[in-house]
């Protein structure tokens, strides 16, 4: 750069001024909101049935998967992932398509599930 020339530095105009110089008013990512997906108890499945679905579609440990399935049948429900909505409409879905429980002469379907926004 010639000696004449001088560097000028303008002030960005994207950024407000007062978020420059205070860097705690600068605007932090937001998190994309969370969904639970809600596995729902019926007498229509085993234990073991819970367990291979939830292995297969949830990549969840046998034991993780007896948890869940002793949750759904004490409590009624349980959570079995926490996600982005996208995400948990998928698995909801691939809940309701995983079929009858060949174990049980009475299972016509599918578990039931649902999604449910993450509290705040």
């Amino acid at each position: 750069m010639p000696a004449s020339a001088s560097a000028v530095v303008e002030p960005d105009a994207a950024i407000p001024a007062s978020a420059a110089a205070d860097p705690a008013k600068q605007a932090k990512p937001k998190r994309q909101p969370r969904y639970h997906v809600v596995l729902w108890n019926d007498d229509d499945h085993t234990y073991d049935y819970v367990v291979a679905m939830l292995r297969k579609l949830f990549g969840h440990p046998a034991e993780r998967g007896v948890v869940l399935a002793r949750q759904v049948d004490k409590q009624g429900r349980a959570i079995v992932l926490t996600t982005t909505k996208e995400h948990a409409e998928l698995k909801r879905d691939q809940i309701h398509a995983f079929g009858a429980d060949r174990l049980l002469a009475r299972s016509q379907g599918s578990m039931s599930a649902t999604i449910e926004p993450e509290p705040a």
